[in-house]
């Protein structure tokens, strides 16, 4: 006999209720209720009938075209015992995923349990890669040589190359610690929070500047920057660090700095002079929905303000409840708060509510202003069921909803099935170049499956409650250092069975290499002023403005005064530092792939194209720092064979080979014999050399 629980209601859920809920009643036949059903289906009768028949469910892409044989033998010895429905049970539409969309049965929306590690290798990582690999007939690349694993380690965790001086003593280092050490050295650098807090301000769209026609400068926004910086070198914890830029104005014992780190909300554009200003506060509460949930929670709930997801168990109210945490900065007198944001102390600027007992939200028809439905009480996801709550009253007397507050706590609940997920998949995404669940902004229905799942809830649980290393809850270092210390991190780029393995894998979802990956854009400027010897390593403060050509100025609405070249000096600091205006990105940034700063970006695309070679063979910065780096090969010995030496140890980490060598001599004698009608011929055929370097895969991949 059947069980209506387990075996009809999941049937009648993943197969009929697409076209035949209380919401979408097509053929006016509702499946969801007991009476429907008995109405529309002769009590299952005709419904056993059709899908015997396999006229049902419809032929329609995207959904099974007949059910299997199982499900139609359990549905007639249901209909046949008289078609029992407990009294009052009404199913949902998104209780169990289909062909079409995730229910609230998905796999990302499930409690994170700690999987048992299989017993393959001692480190946990490589047991389950291991695993994989094994049920594949597969086997990891061997280990990568000690001057590679230096150039990778330095750029994964500073993003800067080692100097010649730290690979040498790297590469010497007998004793079996060296590598942990390494790992633990960069990680204590201050460099290490500059580079990581540019993947975090991907995320959450950060720019200096409005956006739109006027594109005006965000006052002080760089402190928020700064913060972020800080907050990686000072491995904060991950739950203090989603409190403080959700909610730094309503955590217990604010600082300025919690308040600065609210600077997250208004990061994105901002239009000082819309067309219709009560419509476009909809469109920035939509921005910061979908920044927040994207960023956070790995979920596309922007979706949902017109109607329920299409794909994702998230219901248009759904989408109103999260807008009511940010609803109160979009209401009141500018001068209290929201945008324009509310000035609080030190010049620094943050975000908070206008009012402690703001006006209700309401569920807009159609996402239309003009077409206000219900009162939307503030509240979180419900088909994150295990924490499905309301909310309390902002303590007596506060000045604020404390909404946000309870959000960020909703958030790094440790029950969260989603927030742990996403952010290890995040970390594992930049050390290898691409993450187990291969979309890092989506773990709905669209996204790609984890190519590891137990992996995946296996370094969450860890993140959340650390047990192999110790250390604190929700901190990212030792997370780091846990991914690092693998074999799985430590393989070479080529795989001895580079051909047969690639045929059968070729995206290496089951990480039988390492992925070679191609520096981004700030790294590769940051990498040619650090190999140059032009660096400046001056940390935080207002933002420099690069030298930019006439050409590219000439798209700023305000050229005389929007644009003022900083200092050679400043303009040596590394490229977080870099003033973001979005109306004017620097050109050798956008063809390197520099994120779109209007909407969140957790994965910036990697592309291949022309511009880029001719962008580093003709641009001013390219060649002045060919330059530079000649004058300091030359600083440092007259003897052409250790110059070229001393280039491919500051470019590559390495000696060159004798082949190498030869070439590099080769072209400096033909370089030598073009501009022998220069006084500066040495010299300028030196920067040559070096220009060639700079302009190499290997100088602009990580092995």
């Amino acid at each position: 006999m059947p069980d209506f629980s387990q075996d009809i209601a999941p049937m009648i859920a993943k197969r009929c209720l697409e076209c035949h809920n209380k919401r979408d009643v097509k053929g006016d036949v509702n499946l969801s209720t007991k009476v429907g059903f008995s109405k529309g289906t002769d009590n299952g009768r005709l419904a056993l009938e059709l899908v015997t028949k396999g006229e049902m469910p419809p032929k329609i892409k995207g959904l099974s075209q007949k059910l299997p044989d199982s499900e139609i033998s359990l549905l007639k010895a249901w209909v046949d015992s008289g078609a029992a429905w407990p009294g009052g049970r009404v199913l949902d539409l998104y209780e169990t995923t289909t062909d079409v969309r995730a229910g609230r049965d998905w796999w990302s929306l499930q409690p994170v349990e700690r999987p048992a590690v299989p017993r393959l290798a001692k480190h946990p990582i490589d047991a389950f890669i291991l695993a994989k690999l094994s049920q594949e007939s597969m086997k990891p690349a061997p280990r990568a040589d000690r001057s590679t694993l230096v150039r990778r380690a330095y750029f994964d965790l500073t993003g800067l190359p080692p100097n010649p001086e730290q690979v040498e003593q790297f590469t010497h280092d007998p004793s079996p610690d060296a590598w942990p050490r390494l790992i633990d050295r960069l990680l204590a650098s201050p460099h290490y929070g500059e580079h990581w807090a540019r993947y975090w301000l991907d995320l959450v769209r950060f720019a200096e500047t409005d956006g739109y026609e006027r594109d005006k400068l965000k006052p002080n926004i760089w402190r928020y920057r700064d913060w972020v910086i800080n907050a990686f070198n000072n491995d904060m914890p991950y739950t203090r660090f989603v409190g403080d830029q959700l909610a730094g104005d309503e955590v217990p014992n604010r600082t300025k700095q919690s308040v600065v780190a609210t600077g997250m909300i208004r990061a994105g554009t901002w239009n000082d002079e819309p067309n219709d200003p009560a419509d476009y506060l909809y469109t920035r509460l939509e921005d910061m929905v979908h920044t927040t949930t994207s960023a956070f929670l790995g979920l596309t709930v922007k979706c949902a303000r017109c109607h329920d997801h299409k794909f994702d168990p998230i219901l248009q109210s759904d989408y109103y409840r999260i807008a009511s945490f940010f609803w109160a900065g979009h209401i009141g007198q500018a001068n209290q708060g929201g945008p324009p944001s509310k000035q609080l102390g030190f010049e620094a600027y943050g975000w908070t509510d206008r009012s402690a007992d703001p006006p209700p939200i309401h569920l807009l028809h159609k996402g239309e202003r003009h077409k206000p439905g219900p009162k939307i009480a503030p509240g979180f996801l419900s088909a994150v069921t295990t924490l499905d709550k309301p909310l309390a009253p902002p303590p007596h007397g506060s000045k604020t909803t404390h909404r946000r507050l309870q959000f960020a706590k909703w958030i790094t609940d440790g029950r969260n099935p989603l927030t742990a997920r996403v952010m290890v998949n995040r970390l594992w995404q930049h050390h290898f170049g691409q993450a187990l669940v291969r979309t890092p902004n989506n773990f709905g229905f669209k996204s790609d499956p984890p190519t590891h799942p137990k992996l995946l809830d296996w370094l969450a649980v860890e993140f959340m409650e650390p047990t192999v290393a110790g250390g604190e809850p929700w901190t990212m270092k030792r997370l780091h250092k846990l991914i690092m210390t693998s074999d799985s991190y430590r393989q070479q780029s080529i795989h001895p069975k580079e051909t047969d393995y690639t045929e059968r894998d070729f995206l290496n979802r089951n990480w039988w290499k390492f992925n070679r990956h191609r520096l981004n854009s700030e790294s590769l400027r940051d990498a040619m002023l650090s190999v140059s010897g032009r660096l400046n390593l001056k940390m935080g403060g207002p933002s420099f403005y690069p030298k930019m050509s006439g050409e590219a100025l000439e798209g700023l609405s305000r050229k005389s005064s929007d644009w003022k070249d900083s200092t050679p000096g400043e303009q040596s600091r590394r490229s977080i530092y870099m003033m973001t205006k979005r109306s004017r990105l620097l050109p050798l940034m956008t063809a390197f792939d520099f994120s779109d700063t209007t909407i969140t970006c957790g994965q910036r695309d990697v592309t291949i194209v022309a511009p880029q070679a001719l962008a580093l063979l003709n641009n001013h910065f390219a060649h002045s720092q060919s330059e530079a780096l000649a004058k300091r090969l030359a600083g440092q010995t007259g003897n052409t064979a250790e110059q070229i030496k001393l280039a491919w140890r500051l470019a590559f980490g390495r000696n060159p080979t004798d082949k190498e060598l030869g070439q590099a001599e080769t072209h400096l004698r033909v370089q030598r014999i073009h501009f022998e009608k220069k006084e500066n011929a040495d010299h300028l055929a030196l920067a040559s050399l070096c220009h060639v370097l700079l302009n190499s895969n290997e100088f602009i991949y990580v092995d």
